[in-house]
């Protein structure tokens, strides 16, 4: 069992204790900490990114040997923690009521420390887990508070008198974006930039299933089980990966096992799209990177991607990009010649 007694808005010191007391080799940068691990306690990283307005990042992503309990100290009635596991679990704790609850895959959870000075956060044993936690500091700049940490304060810390966990619906677009976050390899301002955009829009998924889950007073509105929502995922991946394949629902069935109506729901789930919608969104956006990377004619675009004319791609690409094909590619010729 490890304990350790950080604030959560200290995260440079929160990483040297936590490498102290379960070693690893931590690199730190501006705004950034990787703690990485392969010893007898477990495997994987832990990872830190500070953002503006008082909102910060913190990644699990291991697989422990044995239970790893972790202690955060935070201040009551000020941060507001929006916890996701995209693989595993990890169980959670309020220091006053000792309560534990699970947070299951694709599970959203909103965490507010109303009275409570401390976080327990569990990851189980032989568990590979992968849990992203985005925290919200609204006590920061408490004179001009942005309109955002106000909004949120005034929802789920102002408005409670007991500390607040809400366990909600499973959220398979969360999960997506967290895989968009980890990917990002650009440097400087435009990581920066599009860590912001990403982190935000996983913020308002939160907020939106939240209220959704207000309204119907469920706590499931999936009928998929999380073994079906993991298929869908992978669908959904070998779809990014091979977007010029045969695709039809008939074929996409058979290679998950999941009939046609699953299907579709996992995918109205993950991108609020249909399936047919969902791969020709995919088929266009690779288009766009062919005509800006390729020295290939739109005729060919078209018919590499499985687009089944010319006439229905142009027509598409226009309602996606609001230009034609070809004029698109002579707009992006003239920019890179320029």
């Amino acid at each position: 069992m490890i304990t350790i007694n950080s604030k959560l808005n200290g995260l440079n010191l929160f990483f040297n204790k936590l490498q102290k007391q379960i070693g690893g080799t931590l690199n730190s940068s501006t705004g950034e900490n990787i703690l990485t691990i392969n010893s007898k306690i477990g495997h994987g990283t832990i990872r830190s990114v500070s953002l503006e307005d008082g909102i910060s990042l913190l990644e699990f992503n291991i697989t422990a040997n044995q239970d790893l309990q972790i202690d955060i100290d935070t201040n009551a009635g000020s941060h507001i923690n929006f916890a996701y596991c995209s693989k595993g679990k990890v169980s959670h704790s309020f220091q006053k009521t000792g309560v534990t609850n699970t947070i299951e895959t694709f599970q959203t959870s909103i965490i507010s420390n109303i009275v409570s000075n401390k976080n327990t956060l569990t990851i189980f044993k032989g568990v590979e887990t992968n849990t992203t936690i985005i925290s919200v500091n609204t006590a920061l700049n408490k004179r001009t508070p942005s309109k955002i940490n106000a909004a949120l304060k005034e929802a789920f810390i102002t408005s409670k008198k007991e500390d607040y966990i809400y366990l909600g619906s499973y959220n398979l677009k969360i999960a997506e974006n967290i895989k968009q976050l980890k990917a990002i390899d650009n440097e400087g301002i435009v990581k920066t930039l599009l860590r912001k955009g990403i982190v935000n829009l996983i913020l308002a998924l939160e907020i939106e299933q939240h209220k959704k889950d207000l309204i119907s007073l469920e706590t499931v509105t999936s009928s998929l089980t999380k073994s079906e929502m993991e298929l869908i995922k992978d669908l959904t991946e070998y779809v990014n990966n091979y977007p010029d394949m045969d695709h039809r629902v008939s074929v996409l069935t058979r290679k998950v096992g999941l009939t046609a109506a699953k299907v579709q729901e996992g995918f109205k789930l993950m991108h609020g799209l249909t399936v047919c919608e969902y791969i020709r969104s995919v088929r266009l956006k690779k288009s766009e990177e062919l005509i800006i990377n390729t020295d290939l004619s739109i005729s060919e675009i078209v018919y590499s991607l499985g687009f089944s004319s010319r006439s229905y791609f142009s027509k598409k690409f226009r309602e996606m990009f609001n230009c034609s094909p070809s004029n698109y590619k002579k707009k992006n010729r003239l920019a890179v010649s320029a």
